[in-house]
């Protein structure tokens, strides 16, 4: 063999190892809730610098997220709304449940503070179906007294998309008012009977900071960003409580995830004294079987690396980190990941 061959071998041979390593290395591709995407960042960034993978997340809502991942164009879809087992066996789905946290109302009154205006589950459902319209609407006052309340249009904010954040919130609502779960129910989507739309946390967020006499929902991360002001909420045990860490793990104290079918425990409506009522984990959806079980690999790597390292930058945003005991299950679900062969990939 010449030299010239030899060398040109060798080149083929350099550039094809490049190659492999590149797309292990690759970036880690996914889509769906804005619920958990200030942590999501958080967590990319720190990832980044120590293991030199970056996380592209698309914050587009949990049904952007559900379509994208069933579609395979992206590594992992993430939903607020867990997927019912029926659901994850017919499109050879695995879920399990990466952060957990609150979705509070916001609102924009002058001279009103954050934590000033107090709101029970029926208030909520009373102003989301347009019965309650003005700020000093007696059902209002009652909760708030000694509180000037203005005589003031109440302006409705909703999710205009496929959200998760509208999922638990609507869930809620269908819990504790008969009538809402009779004509609105509850859903990632809903027909709303008022109100304006707005895309993902960021888009309710903005149209809150704008406009006077507005009420919306976001994720609590959301509105400590944004500096919104945040009600409290009447809880099931009667109590009105702040939203904040303690109180989503209160929400979350008493979760059976080990019983219930793909870890889909919703946290609304739970009992205890100081539990926050809109209380919500956010999921991972990927695929059972992997056709590409390298960039899966890098997926299962990075969230075991958040859920080892990842608890202070989750509390420090307020959400609420998986308990050991229940990463010990997701572990044992992530064996059900396999590449088509029949190989666990992690």
């Amino acid at each position: 063999m010449t030299t010239r061959r030899i060398f040109l071998r060798t080149i083929a041979a350099v550039a094809a190892a490049g190659l492999a390593t590149m797309a292990v290395a690759a970036d880690i591709t996914g889509a769906g809730a804005t619920f958990p995407y200030p942590i999501y960042a958080k967590w990319a960034d720190a990832y980044k610098k120590a293991a030199g993978i970056g996380l592209n997340y698309q914050s587009i809502g949990s049904g952007g997220g559900i379509k994208q991942i069933t579609a395979k164009t992206v590594n992992f879809g993430a939903s607020d709304m867990p997927l019912k087992a029926e659901d994850l066996d017919k499109n050879g789905l695995v879920q399990f449940p990466a952060i957990m946290g609150g979705v509070v109302p916001v609102y924009n009154l002058k001279n009103i503070k954050p934590g000033e205006l107090r709101f029970t589950g029926k208030i909520l459902a009373d102003i989301y179906s347009g019965k309650v319209k003005k700020w000093n609407d007696p059902a209002i006052a009652a909760v708030n007294p000694g509180l000037k309340l203005p005589n003031e249009d109440i302006s409705v904010v909703h999710r205009s998309d496929g959200s998760g954040t509208t999922f638990l919130f609507t869930n809620y609502l269908s819990k504790v008012s008969p009538e809402w779960k009779e004509k609105v129910g509850e859903g990632t989507a809903v027909k709303w009977p008022t109100g304006i739309g707005g895309k993902g946390n960021e888009g309710v967020s903005a149209y809150i900071k704008q406009i006077s006499g507005t009420i919306g929902y976001v994720e609590y991360a959301y509105a400590k960003q944004n500096k919104s002001s945040y009600g409290l909420m009447e809880n099931r045990s009667r109590k009105f409580v702040a939203p904040n860490d303690e109180s989503f793990k209160a929400a979350a104290a008493g979760a059976d995830w080990a019983k219930t079918p793909g870890m889909a425990v919703i946290l609304t409506d739970q009992p205890g004294a100081s539990a926050w009522p809109i209380t919500g984990a956010s999921f991972i959806l990927m695929h059972t079987k992997q056709d590409k079980p390298e960039s899966a690999r890098e997926v299962l790597k990075f969230f075991d690396w958040a859920f080892q390292n990842g608890d202070q930058m989750a509390l420090e945003l307020d959400y609420v980190p998986i308990p050991d005991s229940v990463v010990k299950l997701i572990h044992a679900a992530w064996k059900n990941i396999t590449d088509t062969s029949g190989k666990t990939v992690y």
